[in-house]
This record gives C-alpha cells, sequence and structure tokens, in this order.
C-alpha cells in the first residue's frame, strides 16, 4: 500500500530531512515539523522546487512541548486531508557518563527520545484509530540493542524504550488495521553523528536514508538498516559480554 500522505518530525535536517527528500522524489505529499522553522522552510522551498507536484505542508515544534504535539498533527493532517503515515524521528544524542553530575545531559536524552516519542506514537495512534488504518514508523538505534557505557548510555537506554514500545505494539496490532514498523539505523551521517569517532561505520547520509526508506516502504515489522554491517554486528552485540560494548559506543 502506498502511503500518500506521510508526516515526520525532526524533519529540519539529518535523517528527517534526508527521508523528506527521498519521499518527496517518489511523489509522496509531506507534513514536516521540527523546532528550526526556518529549517523547515528553505527544505520546502528545495522540494517545491525539485518535484512541483508535492504538496509541502510545514510547523515549528518541540516534541517535548506535549500538548503542541496533537494540535500540531491534527493541523498539519488537516492541510493534507489526513496522514497515511507518521515517521517518529525526532531525537537528540545528548549524554554523559552516568555519575559524572551532568544529570541534564542524561534527563533531556531520555525525555526526548523517549517520553516525548510516547506523546507523539500516542497522538498519531488516535489519528490513525479515528481514520481506520495508519502506518506508525518509530526510528529507533542499533545502539538500543546493548547497553552502552560512558556518554551514550542515555541514549542506549532511551533508543531500548523506543524499541520495546515498538514490539509491544507491533503485537497489538498484530492483525492491523495499523502497521508498525520499528527503524533501527546504524551510525549514518547527519548533524547528530557528527561527532562520532566511529567513522569506520559510518555511511553517507543519503547510503543510509535509502536503506531506511526502503525499510518503512517495506512496512517491516522491525529493520536493522543498513544491512551491511549492521545486520551481523547487531546479532554480535547482543551475545557479547557488557565490557565489548565499549567498542560500539566511541
Amino acid at each position: 500500500m502506498a502511503r500518500q500522505k506521510i508526516l515526520i518530525t525532526g524533519a529540519s535536517s539529518g535523517l528527517g530531512a534526508g527521508m523528506a527528500r527521498a519521499f518527496a522524489a517518489k511523489g509522496r505529499d509531506l507534513a514536516l515539523c521540527a523546532r528550526r522553522l526556518d529549517n523547515l522552510e528553505a527544505l520546502k522551498a528545495e522540494i517545491a522546487q525539485s518535484h512541483p507536484n508535492v504538496t509541502v505542508a510545514i510547523a515549528a515544534l518541540d516534541v517535548n512541548d506535549h500538548d503542541q504535539v496533537p494540535k500540531v498533527f491534527t493541523e498539519l493532517a488537516e492541510q493534507l486531508g489526513g496522514i497515511d503515515r507518521v515517521i517518529v524521528n525526532a531525537g537528540i544524542g545528548k549524554g554523559a557518563r552516568l555519575g559524572s553530575g551532568k544529570s541534564w545531559a542524561n534527563k533531556a536524552t531520555i525525555e526526548t527520545n523517549l517520553v516525548s516519542a510516547l506523546v507523539q506514537i500516542e497522538s498519531a495512534l488516535e489519528m490513525f484509530t479515528s481514520a481506520g488504518s495508519g502506518h506508525l514508523v518509530l526510528i529507533s538505534s542499533v545502539l538500543g540493542n546493548k547497553g552502552m557505557p560512558g556518554v551514550k548510555a542515555a541514549y542506549a537506554a532511551s533508543k531500548a524504550g523506543v524499541s520495546s514500545l515498538g514490539e509491544s505494539l507491533r503485537a497489538e496490532y498484530a492483525t492491523g488495521p495499523i502497521r508498525v514498523t520499528v527503524v533501527e539505523p546504524g551510525y549514518i551521517e547527519s548533524e547528530m553523528t557528527a561527532k562520532s569517532a566511529t567513522t569506520q561505520l559510518m555511511v553517507d547520509n543519503e547510503t543510509g536514508v535509502r536503506a531506511m526508506v526502503g525499510a518503512i516502504e517495506r512496512e517491516a515489522g522491525r529493520a536493522v538498516v543498513p544491512a551491511w554491517p549492521w545486520i551481523p554486528l547487531v546479532a554480535l552485540l547482543k551475545v557479547l559480554p557488557p565490557r565489548f560494548a565499549r567498542y560500539f559506543a566511541s
């Protein structure tokens, strides 16, 4: 089933903007939201020039403003005449070693990546339940498969929570009418990964986004992307003793 009207959160840069460009190239109409409205306006203008037949609705949204999430989702749905797919993508990569005295960074990561993701999920499901169908996509991470030491501890925990919510929903809607996909990207070039030292495992934004969009279009239940090298690495990560996780956390 082609999902024609797609809402993406955190769409002002990185993976969100990359997915917006990829779906626009497929002729899909877009509802894009993020904190940085100026970036969204620039992206909308870019898409309008490249794909003039694509409708793009934009709205400023800080997903940590939980009261605004359902309001913005509803407003964007009204502009497009409905939403077929919601991609819960907004997130941050802040973090500090647990016990370092920088609890604010870890708290912000958990709140944005997990608590606010839950609010987006609730809003999307309410919309889809009313419409009778829909496709919910949760952007998690390969790091959600293992506890990570150092600065990635809270980030990994937040993404483990997102993946768990996705698994719960896949069980809840095993027979429809709502489809649920959990995407677990590896290291893909973006603002969030710009400071990562794990460059030997990094793929460029276009390659990574292509793999993500492919999995989303297939409406896979769970997808580790790109498949190589991350599917075997995730399998290895799950069975390695915790002390070896540090090699993935740099």
